[in-house]
């Protein structure tokens, strides 16, 4: 896990420029006027923003920052204005973008694997093989013991514990939820009509957990415990996470390529607001719960500084730099298809009703 070593500790980042220009960032009178900006929401990509925002502090002097409060936070903050941009993993949907005329543009960053984690010491050696009915009736409550006939039926061989399941879902609202249960609406009818898709939903049954970190502890913490985060939580507290069976019958681990693979196949239109989902995708190769994440900006801000360090923030990020770090953090980057389509974008914003300065 050494490569890993460098997401401890996970913090934000609320620096200023004096401790920027101390760092080797940009000397003050070189940098934007806008040298602070502030952000809020989606935990899922929150080690490969922390990383992001304060090697762009070093470079230019601006400030990132950001706090980790779940994408329903982020997008809540975003709509009453209180931060200067959002992150979710759950798409804004339009009533919520309609109370906002429509000023706000959806910008994916880097795709990421939602993974089923659990803590069954008896199974150190075995990944665990699920399919989507079964996480479904799992997290409905129909299946209760980890020896249950339909879980032995996909792993035959293994001698599955006797143990009661105890399912942990998130607590907040959850970009993180949503791309969860956005895959078991689509695989699982009674999951669409009973439960259905949402960053908050009313679930069946479990306990709860605060962020990506409180479902992580809670697994960690509880023996027989099942739950869903980010891969990069799974992987940096060493969890164990299943094997996936997706659309085509594949069993698939969550990686790069795989989440990757889910992706390759989403078409944008030339004007797209890039709201698509890319789970349970039909590609045989592909990680069934993957999704693109978003950052939530302002088409037309009124403050013109702020405007441009956000745009020339956008622009460092879909880049080859930045996008680079997403793969040392376990995301997978954007395809090039959609950085080009991304970058584009970025190029429309406005401020004030008019073109960004360069300057």
């Amino acid at each position: 896990m050494t490569r890993l070593a460098h997401l401890r500790p996970m913090l934000a980042v609320v620096a200023t420029l004096a401790a920027a220009c101390g760092g080797g960032g940009k000397p003050a009178g070189d940098a934007p006027a806008a040298t602070q900006l502030t952000g809020a929401g989606a935990t899922f990509p929150y080690p490969l923003y922390s990383r992001w925002f304060d090697s762009y502090q070093k470079r230019t002097g601006i400030a990132i920052n950001y706090q980790s409060i779940g994408s329903g936070g982020g997008i809540r903050q975003f709509s009453e204005g209180t931060v200067d941009f959002g992150a979710t993993d759950g798409p804004m949907n339009d009533e919520q973008i309609a109370a906002l005329q429509g000023n706000v543009l959806h910008l994916p960053t880097v795709i990421g694997a939602v993974v089923l984690t659990y803590n069954l010491p008896e199974l150190s050696a075995t990944p665990l093989v699920l399919d989507g009915a079964a996480v479904a009736d799992i997290f409905l409550g129909r299946i209760t013991r980890w020896n249950d006939a339909r879980l032995a039926a996909l792993n035959p061989g293994v001698t599955l514990p006797a143990r009661e399941i105890v399912v942990v879902h998130r607590s907040d609202g959850s970009g993180t939820t949503y791309v969860f249960v956005d895959y078991l609406s689509k695989v699982s009818a009674d999951w669409e009509q009973q439960v259905g898709r949402a960053t908050s939903v009313n679930w069946p049954v479990g306990l709860g957990g605060k962020g990506n970190e409180g479902v992580t502890q809670q697994v960690k913490q509880l023996e027989g415990s099942v739950g869903y985060v980010e891969l990069i939580y799974a992987l940096s507290n060493q969890l164990q996470y299943a094997t996936m069976k997706n659309r085509a019958g594949i069993e698939v681990t969550p990686t790069l390529a795989s989440a990757s693979a889910a992706a390759a196949g989403a078409e944008f239109a030339a004007d797209t607001d890039f709201r698509v989902s890319i789970t349970d995708s039909p590609d045989p190769a592909a990680y069934p719960i993957a999704s693109f994440t978003w950052l939530l900006v302002k088409k037309d801000d009124p403050d013109a500084g702020k405007a441009r360090a956000i745009r020339d923030f956008l622009r460092w990020m879909v880049g080859p730099e930045a996008q680079g770090v997403a793969q040392d953090l376990r995301y997978a980057p954007l395809p090039a298809s959609v950085a080009e389509l991304v970058s584009a974008r970025v190029g429309t914003l406005t401020a004030n009703g008019a073109a960004i300065p360069a300057e």
